[in-house]
């Protein structure tokens, strides 16, 4: 997501209309992609095994090497395969014409699709060759000897040194949101009363993280066009909006929060419906979870927007880039609420349903008697 923000604000503000300086501009990116992906991948994994051992699981050191080489590669892989559609997508958009913000987000989305099936993939052949000795081990040495030759490449373009140095903070913190919501829908997939939820997370959370990406991608291109950093514009002086400013003013941005906002209810409908059709008999279906379904998606997106217009806002005034230091984290709080909201859905449903209050998969489980 970063990265495709990143590039539709390079070219929306005209740096990569240079062919010398898109080569410049385009190879640091997907060098800093590069960099990151190894370093979060890595950091992904132990996190996992971090959240295996609270739970009460042992550690295999086997296993553990396999999801750290699953993660690193995967995230690689997955890095310079989307790393390379953005900056095919900004590229062509700039050429014809096209704001890429309102394409590269929506392309970056992609993004689960293609590294759930990077890793599924990867760790199914790590899994299988799990007795090779040395396999794991040196993929993940491989990895680290690449990096410095990837933070090199990315020297070249300066505002990509400074989030070489400073811009890892939000990109962990995102990472760690983000897993609480992991942690909440792996309590609730052994559970009978939230069968189908894990079929409609990917969904909310897809949604939410893209449509409040697409907003704070463009926010950050207006401000970049119209302001200088650490001084916002006359029209966006009020560094904390109220809601009624983010949807109900006049402003550009403001327009494209309620059309955001618009995309939402038909946007998931259509989702759903697809969803029905194929897991027609694990997913609930009935008007009820629907209606709970949309109010859910329409609080997420609600939520999410007009954080995103306080985010890049304070972002701005403190000079620091929103398309670096806002969207990690506002995707990471997308999925966590995503996540949340999805199992209140679930509950509220079966309370409705039954008219007995569903345990929540967050209660401890009951000692014995």
């Amino acid at each position: 997501m970063t990265l495709a923000s990143r590039l539709s604000t390079a070219a929306n503000t005209g740096q990569i209309d240079d062919p010398r300086e898109q080569y410049r501009v385009v190879s640091s990116n997907l060098a800093l992609v590069q960099v990151q992906a190894a370093v979060v991948g890595l950091l992904a994994a132990v996190a996992a095994l971090l959240l295996g051992l609270a739970s009460g699981q042992g550690l295999d050191v086997v296993e553990a090497q396999v999801l750290c080489a699953s993660s690193v590669l995967t995230a690689s892989l997955a890095a310079c395969a989307l790393g390379t559609l953005m900056v095919c997508i900004v590229v062509g958009a700039r050429k014809l014409g096209v704001n890429p913000d309102n394409i590269a987000t929506i392309a970056a989305s992609l993004g689960d699709l293609i590294t759930l099936s990077l890793l599924a993939v990867v760790s199914s052949f790590f899994y299988r060759h799990r007795d090779s000795q040395y396999l794991t081990p040196l993929v993940c040495v491989g990895f680290a000897a690449l990096t410095p030759a990837c933070v090199l490449i990315a020297k070249q373009n300066p505002p990509v040194v400074r989030i070489l140095k400073f811009g890892w903070f939000p990109i962990v913190l995102a990472m760690l949101v983000s897993s609480l919501g992991g942690l909440i829908l792996n309590k609730t997939l052994s559970q009978p009363q939230f069968r189908g939820m894990a079929v409609f997370a990917p969904i909310m959370c897809g949604v939410g993280g893209n449509l409040v990406a697409i907003q704070t991608s463009r926010i950050s291109t207006h401000l970049h066009l119209w302001g200088t950093p650490g001084v916002l514009p006359l029209w966006m002086k009020k560094c904390w909006p109220s809601p009624c400013s983010t949807f109900c003013s006049s402003e550009i941005n403001a327009t494209s929060a309620r059309v955001l906002l618009v995309l939402v209810v038909p946007g998931h409908l259509a989702f759903f419906s697809i969803v029905s059709l194929l897991e027609s008999q694990s997913v609930p279906s009935e008007r009820t979870f629907v209606l709970l379904y949309l109010l859910a998606g329409l609080v997420q997106v609600t939520v999410l927007l007009h954080l995103a217009d306080v985010a890049v806002r304070l972002a701005w005034r403190r000079a620091l880039d929103p398309d670096d230091h806002c969207i990690p984290y506002l995707t990471g709080l997308g999925d966590l609420l995503g996540t949340g909201l999805l199992a209140l859905c679930f509950l509220a449903h079966g309370l409705l349903r039954t008219g007995v209050w569903p345990s929540s998969p967050l209660d401890p489980a009951p000692g014995p008697s």
